[in-house]
C-alpha cells in the first residue's frame, strides 16, 4: 500500500495550482479528480485534447498519477478517451460514482458492464464510489453489485459507513472487493473533521485490506468545502504522516 492524495482537496483551485500545492505539501502520489460541474478539471476538456493534456501534465509536474476519479457521469465515448489517456499515464484505476438510489439495479449492472468492457481493453480496473445517496449507500447492496458485476471493484470511503444511514451494518465484505480506498477523518456526525478527533480505525482498516492483499493506494481525499482553508495544509500534513507511519 502507499498513500496518495486526490487534487479534490484543492478543488478550488486550478488542477495544475492543485498539483503544485500537493507537491509543496510533500505528497509524491496523486488521485486525478475530475468533474464537470467543477472549473478545477472538466472530463469533457481532458477528452476533447488528450495529446495537449498529456503534455502539459508531463511538462507541469512530476507527480505520479495512480488513478482517475470521476465526479460526474460521462458517456461512452469521453470514457474511451479517459482510458486510453490512463493507460499512457500507467493509471490503472479510475472511479465511478455509482447511480443514484432509486436507479433500476439491471440498470445500473448494464451500465457498469459496458464501462468495465472500454476500461479492460486498457488494463484499467474499474471501481464505483461507497457514499451516502448512491446505490452502493447500504454495503450489502454494493457487495451484490460487484456479484453481478464481475470485474467491478468498489472505491471505499469508510466515513459514509461511520456517519451515513446505514451506519450500523458492518462494511467488512467490502474489504474483498475494494479497488481503491478514500479517507479522512470522520464521527457519527460529522463527515469531515480535523485529523485525530474523528473516530475512523486507520490502523484496523489497512490490516484488514492486507488480509485481502490489497496493494494500492489509500488517498486523502479531504472536503474543501468541509474545513477551514488555513487549516487545510497542517491536516494534509497530518494525514500523510499518520497514515504513512502505518504502513
Amino acid at each position: 500500500m502507499f498513500v496518495a492524495a486526490s487534487t479534490r482537496c484543492f478543488s478550488d483551485y486550478s488542477f495544475w495550482d492543485a498539483c503544485r500545492q500537493l507537491v509543496d505539501l510533500e505528497y509524491e502520489k496523486i488521485e486525478i479528480w475530475l468533474d464537470e460541474n467543477s472549473e478545477h478539471l472538466k472530463p469533457s476538456e481532458v477528452a476533447a485534447n488528450p495529446e495537449g493534456f498529456l503534455a502539459r501534465y508531463r511538462e507541469h509536474t512530476r507527480l505520479t498519477a495512480v488513478a482517475f476519479c470521476l465526479a460526474t457521469d460521462v458517456d461512452e465515448a469521453t470514457f474511451t478517451t479517459l482510458s486510453k489517456i490512463a493507460k499512457q499515464l500507467r493509471i490503472t484505476q479510475i472511479t465511478l460514482e455509482a447511480s443514484p438510489l432509486g436507479t433500476p439495479f439491471n440498470a445500473e449492472i448494464d451500465r457498469l458492464k459496458s464501462f468495465l468492457k472500454i476500461g479492460s481493453q486498457d488494463g484499467i480496473r474499474v471501481s464505483i464510489t461507497t457514499k451516502t445517496g448512491k446505490l452502493t449507500e447500504d454495503p450489502r447492496t454494493a457487495v451484490e453489485l460487484c456479484q453481478s458485476t464481475p470485474g467491478l471493484g468498489l472505491t471505499l470511503d469508510p466515513s459514509y459507513y461511520l456517519c451515513g444511514p446505514h451506519k450500523n451494518v458492518t462494511y467488512e465484505p467490502l474489504f474483498a472487493y475494494t479497488y481503491h480506498v478514500h479517507l479522512r477523518d470522520s464521527t457519527p456526525e460529522q463527515l469531515q473533521v480535523r485529523i485525530g478527533l474523528g473516530e475512523i480505525d486507520y490502523s484496523r482498516m489497512i490490516s484488514q485490506l492486507e488480509r485481502t492483499d490489497y496493494k494500492r493506494a489509500l488517498s486523502v481525499e479531504l472536503l474543501p468545502e468541509m474545513m477551514d482553508p488555513s487549516h487545510r495544509p497542517i491536516e494534509l500534513r497530518k494525514m500523510r504522516l499518520l497514515l504513512e507511519s502505518l504502513l
